[in-house]
């Protein structure tokens, strides 16, 4: 019997779905502060930030995402939904941009960038 597309699909990405990726936080002097965590983020972890944010303001829901899939060396949450409005409101653009963007593994070329 063949398999479902589906299963194919679900076991070809298995392994990756678990993989951690690290992220260091660390201070204006580059002293690492913090390791935080990021399994791969999936379709179902958006649609549950946007309804947990309660809006569809894209940075807001990102933030949400943030606070939700976070997690610290010991798989424990680093933040809390709670958290959201302070990382906001209390880090720098630039900074929760990052922290973000490392999430979303998106990998930004900020000499190409600069020159746009």
């Amino acid at each position: 019997m063949q398999k479902r597309t589906i299963d194919l699909l679900t076991e070809t990405y298995k392994d990756q779905m678990t993989a951690r990726r690290k992220y260091e936080f660390k201070d204006a002097n580059g002293v690492v502060k913090a390791n935080i965590y990021f399994k791969p983020l999936t379709r179902d972890d958006r649609v549950r930030a946007q309804s947990a944010a309660g809006t569809d303001d894209a940075l807001t829901i990102s933030t949400y995402l943030l606070c939700k899939n976070a997690e610290n060396e010991d798989g424990s949450k680093a933040f809390a939904p709670a958290d959201a409005p302070n990382l906001q409101r209390e880090l720098p653009e630039n900074v929760l941009n990052e922290i973000e963007l490392f999430m979303f593994d998106i990998k930004l070329n900020q000499e190409t960038a600069k020159n746009e």
